[in-house]
């Protein structure tokens, strides 16, 4: 099977996408308009930039209209917000998070969050999560669609501040079973980590050992 992307629509090749990397990370986003009003949304387009200094990225796709989302523009709008990952404890409330809400209506407030202060940025934190990451912008970048109409905004911020769970944390490592992350599939299917195995990498030298014995 091979499917040219130009030849069909853009919900098909979405549709590929996310059936094909995956699982994905969940970034569970909480931002702050001008006015105060506390938002927060999940985003399965979400990796790490760079770790020196740290910084990560979220893809947020326009709204019909060729709208930001309320998560891209209170952004760029403040410049600060805050990444929470999502475990399975908190998962449906997250999902529910994705009700397309008016702007000027708190989601946190709607599904029964409960928001902490952060230390370096204005937009709270949401208590109910093992793992937050303080924000500040670093770069949106506009991509796809044309020049005038993008087709989703990448939003990239560094790292200001971590907050972990005292539980989950040992000796610089997070104990993935105790986060128990919760990651996205196709469609609306989500999974969680499930059989782990380890392949240590090899030097150079030990690869040609390797190879000279078999």
């Amino acid at each position: 099977m091979n499917i040219d992307p130009k030849q069909q629509e853009k919900l098909a090749n979405y549709k590929l996408l996310i059936g094909s990397v995956l699982p994905r990370p969940i970034a569970f986003v909480t931002s702050m308009n001008r006015r105060g009003v506390v938002n927060a949304a999940p985003f399965s387009f979400f990796t790490v930039m760079s770790d020196d200094p740290p910084m990560v990225s979220i893809t947020c796709m326009r709204k019909p209209g060729n709208l930001p989302k309320d998560t891209a523009r209170n952004i760029a709008e403040t410049g600060e917000y805050v990444i929470h990952v999502v475990d399975g404890e908190n998962v449906r409330q997250v999902n529910q998070t994705s009700t397309d809400f008016p702007p000027d209506v708190s989601e946190v407030e709607a599904v029964g969050f409960d928001l902490l202060p952060s230390e370096k940025v204005r937009v709270p934190r949401i208590a109910q999560t093992k793992i937050q990451m303080e924000c500040r912008l670093h770069q949106i970048l506009p991509m796809g669609g044309t020049v005038g109409a993008p087709n989703a905004d990448v939003v990239i911020g560094e790292v200001v501040m971590f907050h972990i769970d005292d539980a989950l944390y040992e000796a610089g490592r997070i104990d993935t079973a105790r986060l128990d992350p919760v990651g996205r599939l196709a469609g609306v299917t989500y999974g969680k980590v499930g059989e782990t195995f380890s392949l240590p990498r090899q030097k150079y030298a030990e690869w040609v050992e390797q190879k000279k014995e078999r």
